[in-house]
C-alpha cells in the first residue's frame, strides 16, 4: 500500500481504502511524533476524577452509612479493578493507533462497530450537558457572590432554567466548543493546566476544613452501616464506580493512541488511578467527616464548602478551580468520543470541529438540567448506561486479547471489499452480535428490574462476563488472523 496524504481524509490506499471508512479524523496515528507521555496520562485521570458529579457520588456513600475506612476499602477495590481494565484498553490504542469507532470495527465488522459507536456517543453527549451544567450552578453561585444584584436573574424559569442560569449555561457551553474547535492538542494543553490547578484547590479545600474541625473528622454518620450490610455496600460501591468509568474503559484508545509507549500508559495510569483515586477517597472522608463533625450535617458536593469560605479571593479562586476541573472532565469524557462517533456516522460531512459543534448543540437541546434534576431519570440512565457498555466492552476485549491475541489488520480496517478481514458478513459480525445481546438482555434486567434491586449495581460486570463469555464460545477461530500494522496509511499524531 501506498502512503496517505495526511492532509487528504478522502484519498484511498492502493485502490481499496473507503472514504466512508477512511478520513483525517478516523486514520491511525504514526508511531513517531506521539507526544502523550505518562503526565499527559496521569493529568486525564487527576481532572476526571476529581469532578463534581465524582464527589457527589462519593460523598454520598457517608450518607448512606459507609464509615471512613469503608469508603477507602471501596475506592482501593476500584481503583485496582479499574488499573486492570484501563491499561489493557490502553494498551490497544497504543497498538493500533486507531479511535474507538475504528476499534470496534475489529469485533462487530466494519459497519457493525456504528453499534458500540452510537451508543458509547449517546451516552457522552447527554453527560456533557449534565457536566456543563454543573458547572454553570457553580458560576452563577460565585456571579451572585460576587455581585448580589445579579440574584435577580436567577429568580424565573425558561424551559427550566433562570435567565442567570441560561447566561452561565452558555457561557461554559461556548469555552469548551472554542477549546474543542483547535483539536486534540488544545485539549492536551488545557488538561495540563487543569490538573494541578484541581489537585491544589481540592487539597487546600481539604486541609482548611481538618483546621476548621480541630484537626479531627466524623468517621461515620450517626447510624453506621455494619456487618453484611457494610460489605455488601462496599461492594457496590467499587461495582458502580466502574460504572461510572464504563464510558472510559471503552474510548481510552481515542487519546492512548497518541501514547508514546506502552510504559507511558502504565506509569501515567498507576500514579494516575490508584494512588490518585486514594488520594480523591482521603479528600472526601475528610470533607464530609469534618463537616458532619462541625454540625452534623451531611454535604452533598464541594461546592457546599466552597460556598462557606470566608475569604471572597479564596471562594472566587475555589469556585473557578472547579469550574476549570468540570470543563476538563467534559472534554476527556463525554466529548471526544461523540465527536469521533459522529465523524464515523457521517464521514463525508463531519470532520473534528464540525462533528464537536453538532455534539454540542445536541447536548444544548436535550436541555440536560431537567434530566439531572430528575432522580428516577438519572438513575435509569446510570443503570441503563451500565448495563449496555458492559456487554459491549466484553465483546471488544474478549475478540481483542483471547481471539486475536492482540494481532490487528490495521489497513483492513478500512476497505470495504468483501475479502477484508472485518468485512464479516455484509460488513456486520453476526457472532459479535449475537453475544452482545443476550449479555445486554440480562444486564438491563439485572440494573432496572427491582427484584434483583441488592445486586443491581454489578449490572456492568454481569453484561461484560456474559458478553466476552458467549462471544468466547460462538466466535470463528478458524478465520485467519494477520497483524498488520498502520504505518502505510497513518497520519500524523496530534
Amino acid at each position: 500500500m501506498t502512503s496517505v496524504d495526511a492532509r487528504s481524509p478522502e484519498t484511498a490506499t492502493d485502490g481499496t481504502a473507503s472514504s466512508v471508512l477512511y478520513t483525517y479524523d478516523l486514520a491511525p496515528t504514526k508511531r513517531e511524533g506521539r507526544r502523550w507521555g505518562a503526565y499527559n496520562v496521569f493529568t486525564l485521570w487527576a481532572n476526571d476524577v476529581h469532578s463534581l458529579g465524582n464527589y457527589a457520588f462519593a460523598i454520598g456513600l457517608f450518607a448512606l452509612g459507609l464509615n471512613v475506612w469503608g469508603i477507602l476499602a471501596a475506592f482501593a477495590l476500584a481503583s485496582l479493578l479499574l488499573f486492570l481494565l484501563l491499561t489493557l484498553s490502553g494498551f490497544m490504542g497504543h497498538k493500533t493507533g486507531v479511535p474507538f469507532p475504528v476499534m470496534s470495527r475489529i469485533a462487530f465488522g466494519i459497519k457493525g462497530a456504528k453499534i458500540p459507536a452510537a451508543v458509547r456517543g449517546i451516552v457522552a453527549i447527554a453527560w456533557f450537558g449534565i457536566q456543563t451544567y454543573l458547572a454553570s450552578t457553580v458560576l452563577s453561585a460565585l456571579l451572585v457572590a460576587l455581585f448580589p444584584g445579579l440574584a435577580t436573574l436567577d429568580e424565573n424559569a425558561l424551559l427550566g432554567q433562570s435567565t442567570l442560569g441560561w447566561i452561565t449555561f452558555l457561557s461554559l457551553w461556548v469555552v469548551q466548543l472554542v477549546i474543542v474547535s483547535y483539536g486534540m492538542q488544545m485539549i492536551r494543553r488545557y488538561m495540563a493546566f487543569a490538573a494541578p490547578t484541581t489537585l491544589i484547590t481540592m487539597c487546600a479545600l481539604a486541609v482548611w476544613m481538618f483546621v476548621r474541625a480541630d484537626a479531627s473528622i466524623s468517621l461515620s454518620v450517626d447510624a453506621p452501616l455494619i456487618g453484611g450490610e457494610m460489605w455488601l455496600q462496599i461492594l457496590q460501591a467499587a461495582a458502580l464506580w466502574v460504572v461510572i468509568y464504563g464510558t472510559f474503559v471503552l474510548n481510552f484508545c481515542d487519546f492512548t493512541r497518541s501514547a508514546k509507549s506502552r510504559a507511558s500508559i502504565v506509569r501515567g495510569n498507576v500514579i494516575g488511578i490508584p494512588l490518585n483515586m486514594l488520594f480523591f477517597a482521603v479528600i472526601v472522608v475528610v470533607l464530609s467527616g469534618a463537616q458532619f463533625k462541625l454540625d452534623g450535617r451531611v454535604i452533598t458536593s464541594p461546592t457546599d464548602i466552597v460556598r462557606t469560605l470566608p475569604n471572597m479571593a479564596l471562594l472566587a479562586a475555589a469556585s473557578l478551580a472547579l469550574i476549570a476541573l468540570t470543563v476538563a472532565v467534559n472534554l476527556l469524557a463525554n466529548f471526544v468520543a461523540p465527536i469521533y462517533a459522529l465523524i464515523d456516522l457521517f464521514p463525508r460531512k463531519l470532520d473534528f470541529r464540525r462533528a464537536g459543534v453538532v455534539s454540542a448543540v445536541v447536548g444544548l437541546v436535550i436541555l440536560p438540567w431537567n434530566l439531572y434534576n430528575s432522580p428516577i431519570v438519572v438513575n435509569y440512565f446510570l443503570g441503563g448506561l451500565g448495563a449496555l457498555l458492559g456487554p459491549l466492552f466484553g465483546v471488544i476485549m474478549a475478540d481483542y486479547w483471547l481471539l486475536r491475541k492482540s494481532r490487528i489488520n490495521v489497513p483492513d480496517l478500512y476497505t470495504e471489499s468483501p475479502q477484508g478481514e472485518y468485512h464479516y458478513r455484509h460488513g456486520f459480525n453476526p457472532r459479535a452480535v449475537a453475544a452482545f445481546v443476550p449479555g445486554a438482555a440480562v444486564a438491563v434486567v439485572v440494573a432496572l428490574v427491582p427484584f434483583f434491586h441488592d445486586i443491581a449495581g454489578f449490572s456492568w460486570f454481569v453484561g461484560a462476563f456474559l458478553g466476552a463469555g458467549l462471544y468466547a464460545l460462538v466466535a470463528d477461530r478458524k478465520a485467519p488472523i494477520r497483524d498488520v500494522d498502520a504505518e502505510s496509511i497513518a497520519v500524523a499524531a496530534e
